[in-house]
């Protein structure tokens, strides 16, 4: 498992692996996931709010069409940026179907989730 503060530091040497981002789940973010050749077992965003037409969860959609389950957690659970913070206090509000068939469920904790995707 890893922590990002951002997503942007996300790297190849994170394949396979539970990867926790501060970041928020937008377009962006899903960017720098898809570029990389090898794919992390899944990810979690901040829900950043949302924002304007789901902005800030927009990931979810975008990396499941890509292979990667995803999930986002609350905003009002943990700090945006701050990847210990989700991890510890992170809920999730929403998930990929590909998050959801590895057992990642709606109001989880992000730690509980993470713990359960590192035993698959």
């Amino acid at each position: 498992m890893f922590l990002l503060n951002s997503i942007a530091y996300i790297s190849n040497s994170h394949t396979k692996a539970v990867v926790i981002s501060g970041s928020h789940g937008g377009r962006s973010s899903a960017e720098f996931v898809i570029a990389l050749k090898r794919k992390p077992s899944c990810i979690f965003f901040n829900d950043s709010g949302g924002r304007k037409e789901d902005a800030g969860k927009v990931a979810l959609s975008i990396l499941e069409a890509h292979g990667v389950p995803c999930a986002c957690y609350s905003h009002m659970s943990a700090r945006i940026r701050d990847a210990q913070d989700g991890y510890e206090h992170g809920i999730v509000t929403e998930m990929n179907n590909l998050a959801r068939l590895k057992g990642v469920g709606l109001a989880m904790t992000v730690k509980d989730a993470a713990n359960l995707l590192n035993q698959l």
